[in-house]
């Protein structure tokens, strides 16, 4: 099995800027030494380590702990994909064996249609030389703009990362589900089965995400769904009977519909594989 979507950050290096002090239970550092027993445990062989800084330092640093883990298959960094120095950057940290992907943060930018600006061409062109591929945090206002971007650039393999954080506690899933519908019929786009148990309400379990990661499978199929824990972000999930790795892990094949073997496989491991390509 494979985890597509996981963290590692040492609290104040690095310009380590999040998670700030409130946020007790994430509040320190987090390292393959804490990530291994763990993904022992769940029966996890590798994963995807995925960046938490707007940083070019972090995504060293990442790349540096993936030199030194067998664990982590593959590092997706970040980059000022608007900057004048991203394509010789891209162009630098495409050398790592390890290096498969960026991840803009959408989520926090001021301005939604960021991702349509005509400064971020030269970056993305450097990353389809370099078969580096797209991670998009992202919430449910920017599926249109993010659908706009994945048909403007049909060669970039582009994955949503937290199923774009449907509004699970508030019942948003109307508005979330046209919004990941349109840009499933994009053939370049892929979603992770992540980060769902920290939208929810503490009182919601399976009952209530079934239906999001029901509508995620008839949507994508197996082989563009990849599940990921987000820990230990996952950590802060307000239901706490869900919100360690084991027990997210278990409760994610709970909520699929009932698939095939081989389906099973694809979102548990092969699906990621394939997409970061190692």
């Amino acid at each position: 099995m494979i985890d597509s979507h996981q963290h590692f950050w040492r609290i104040g290096e690095n310009e380590c800027v999040w998670p700030t002090a409130e946020l007790a239970a994430i509040y320190r550092n987090f390292l393959p030494v804490d990530l291994a027993p763990l993904a022992q445990a769940a029966g996890v062989t590798g994963s995807v380590l995925v960046q938490s800084q707007e940083s070019d330092l972090d995504t060293d640093f990442l790349l540096r702990v993936a030199s030194e883990s067998d664990l982590v298959k593959a590092v997706v960094g970040w980059v000022d994909l608007a900057s004048g120095a991203a394509v010789p950057r891209i162009k630098n940290l495409a050398q790592h064996p390890k290096m498969r992907g960026l991840r803009p943060m959408l989520q926090g930018l001021p301005t939604d249609t960021w991702i349509l600006s005509s400064a971020l061409e030269p970056a993305i062109a450097e990353m389809l030389q370099h078969n580096l591929s797209f991670d998009a945090l992202i919430h449910v206002r920017h599926l249109p703009y993010l659908r706009i971007f994945a048909r403007r650039h049909p060669q970039l393999a582009i994955v949503i990362d937290h199923a774009a954080k449907p509004a699970i506690a508030a019942g948003g899933f109307e508005t979330w589900s046209a919004g990941m519908a349109a840009l499933a019929d994009l053939p370049n786009v892929y979603c992770k089965v992540s980060g769902l148990l920290t939208e929810a309400a503490a009182e919601q379990g399976l009952d209530q995400l079934r239906p999001y990661v029901t509508r995620l499978y008839h949507l994508f199929g197996a082989e563009r769904l990849m599940w990921g824990s987000d820990w230990p972000v996952l950590s802060l999930a307000a239901n706490g009977a869900y919100s360690n790795y084991g027990d997210w892990l278990s409760m994610s094949k709970h909520l699929l519909p009932v698939v095939s073997a081989a389906e099973r496989d694809a979102i548990f491991g092969l699906t990621a594989k394939s997409f970061y390509r190692f």
